[in-house]
Parts: C-alpha cells; structure tokens; sequence
C-alpha cells in the first residue's frame, strides 16, 4: 500500500509510519514541524526513517491547498491516515480560532483532495475530548456527544461530521478513531506524563487542577498503533472507534507510579479545576475489539516504566 500520514512526524505518527514501513508500505509523510512545541523534537522522532527508500517526507502546511493539490497529484494513495492536527484542551480555549482552522478546514481540504484524486479510504484521528463531561461510563460511541467543553472538543467532533458527509456524498470510507490519553516513548512534551516526569525529575512543583482524583483511561502508543492498523485494514463505510485501554486511573495513582520509577518525591501544587478539563474518560472498546480486532495489552504499570526508561535514556 501507499499512503498519505499527515502529522507523520509527531509522536502517534511517528511511530505508525515506522511501523508501516517495517510492514513494507510506501510511506509519504506531511509535517509542517510548527512551534507548538520544540520542532527539533519531532525531527528526532524521523531519524530512524530518514533516508529510507520508502518514505518521503514532506514539510508543508494542510491548509496550502496547493501543496495538497501537488501532493495528490504526483501520488495514488490507497489510504490516507490524518493525524495533523492543532493538540491539546487548555491551548484551544486561548485560539479557538486556530483550532478550527487547522482541525476543521485542514480535514475539508484533505478530504477534497480524497474526492478529486479518487482516494477511497480515510482514517481520521479523533479524540476521547468529543465525550465531554459524559456521566455515564464507560463511554461508548452510541452516546451524545453535543455536548463539547472545549474548542479542541468542538473541532474534532466536526471533523468526524464532516467525515461522513464525504462518505455519504462520495463513497468514502472513513474510519474515525476517538484516541483515550495516548503516552508512551515520544510523548509530547506537554503532556501530563511526560511533563511530570521532567518536573519530578527536577524536583519542581507538579500542577494538579483540582482535587486529583480525576481518572483517565492511559492507552500505550503500541496499542493504539494496533488500533490504528485494525482501522487501516477494516475501512469499509463510515465508523467511530474507541481506542484505549477501558481502565481508569485515578491523577494521584499516575504521580506514584512516576515517583517509584523516577526514584524522587513529587511535590505537588493544587489549584483549581481548569476550564475544559472532564473528570473522567473511560472507553468501552467492545466495538473496536469486534470489528478491529483491537486488544489492548499494555497496563499503566508496564506502560510507565517503558515510558520513564525512554524517558532516562534521552537525558542521557
């Protein structure tokens, strides 16, 4: 197969295109390394596929309609997985209007491009955020999810909308995967995990908002790139998967398990509950399991000292 990982450079594509290419798949990643976070980082997460004969990697921007037009014409995809995307809860409150832009108008563009060039599979990148302050758990995806609190929340469940709009006029099939705190080695930085790691490890103050006994369902990279394969493989008409690990672990939990491993105190800064935050996410992946052949394997315990392990090794 070929195919199109937009986003290839981050920490989920990253590992997929990797993946895929040891699969032996033609891989052509798009990145546009924006500021975010440090772009080096996502260009030593591309080190391992760099040179490859395989792989082409493309800087540029979702939102140039050129570029994509360029792209899509020079290449036939059998599947495009897109994975790009503006992250992250707390920053969308501060630039909803660069979250709609770049989640919701980028993902029209790419699909444009699907229906113009004749590219018949899609695999869309969602988030557990569409559920909201959901009160019935585990979530599934039969639920309402009208009901976003955040910018970031709102656009993914348009992208997911207007995913089935092109199904629906087009024919093309789309496989929308609602993704459950994913961590793991190449975690961004930002990210609860991996940002306590650095602060325990420097012995700085954690932040936790609230009372820190929000729960969320932790999902390990390589099982959410099992997910991901499932959906790439199985994309046939319009679906939404869960993938996580359909576990809870209470914020207070996840700090011990980083402070044994890390082998240094957490000193922890309460304050209050942030707007946007849920206090809980919870997946039921009985559909993935049954249509995927999703199986999650990797608990939090397993999952954080792989993560700290990569964790030391980079400071090293």
């Amino acid at each position: 197969m070929k195919l199109l990982v937009t986003g290839g450079a981050g920490f989920i594509g990253s590992h997929l295109v990797e993946k895929l290419l040891f699969e032996g798949h033609k891989i052509v990643c798009l990145d546009n390394f924006n500021d975010y976070y440090d772009p080096s980082i996502k260009r030593k997460n591309i080190q391992n596929v760099s040179g490859k004969k395989e792989y082409e990697l493309i800087e540029g921007d979702i939102l140039d309609i050129s570029l994509l037009q360029k792209i899509f014409s020079q290449h036939q995809f059998d599947v495009v997985v897109h994975l790009a995307a503006r992250a992250g809860v707390r920053p969308s409150i501060s630039e909803p209007l660069l979250y709609e832009k770049v989640n919701v108008q980028g993902t029209m563009h790419l699909l444009e491009q699907c229906r113009e060039h004749g590219v018949d599979k899609f695999v869309f990148a969602s988030s557990s955020s569409v559920y909201g302050a959901n009160k019935k758990v585990p979530f599934s995806e039969n639920d309402s999810v009208d009901n976003p609190v955040s910018p970031y929340a709102a656009t993914k469940k348009s992208g997911e909308l207007i995913c089935f709009t092109y199904h629906k006029l087009y024919n093309i099939s789309v496989n929308c995967l609602r993704f459950f705190t994913v961590y793991g080695p190449r975690q961004r930085p930002d990210m609860a995990i991996h940002k306590f790691a650095r602060l325990i490890d420097n012995s700085s103050p954690i932040p936790v908002f609230g009372s820190g006994k929000s729960r969320r369902d932790y999902t390990f990279i390589d099982d959410i790139l099992q997910g991901i394969r499932g959906a790439i493989e199985f994309c046939n008409g319009y679906h939404i998967y869960n993938l996580g690990e359909s576990k809870t672990i209470e914020l207070h939990y996840l700090i011990d398990l980083l402070q044994q491993k890390l082998g240094r105190k957490a000193v922890i800064n309460y304050l209050p509950d942030q707007p946007g935050d849920v206090p809980i996410t919870f997946a039921d992946i009985s559909l993935a399991k049954k249509e995927l052949k999703y199986n999650p394997r990797v608990g939090i315990e397993e999952g954080i000292d792989k993560f700290v392990d990569w964790f030391k090794h980079i400071k090293q």
